[in-house]
């Protein structure tokens, strides 16, 4: 039920792609406010499903955010009971 979430499952789409991605990446490319975002990212490391890392480059913070394994795995999960529904009603 996590990943179901259409925010939370493109967040994972993105980062299932990618060794890791920053804040301001995932904003741009899911459409998400700040906010939003930030919500839906907590509820995903809450569940250890991604990492997040802030630091500060030249004075400037950047957050950045990883898949972790049992995201990883756990996506794979999601896509396949996808796949077994989405193939049963084409039969």
């Amino acid at each position: 039920r996590v990943i179901h979430e259409p925010a939370r499952l493109l967040i994972l789409a993105y980062l299932s792609v990618v060794e890791s991605a920053d804040f301001l990446f995932l904003m741009n490319q899911t459409s998400l406010t700040r906010g939003n975002l930030s919500s839906h990212l907590s509820k995903l490391e809450a569940v250890d499903y991604i990492e997040i890392k802030k630091e500060f480059v030249d004075k400037i913070p950047r957050t950045l955010l990883r898949l972790t394994d049992k995201g990883r795995e756990a996506f794979r999960q999601y896509q396949s009971s996808m796949k077994q529904v989405l193939d049963s009603l084409s039969q």
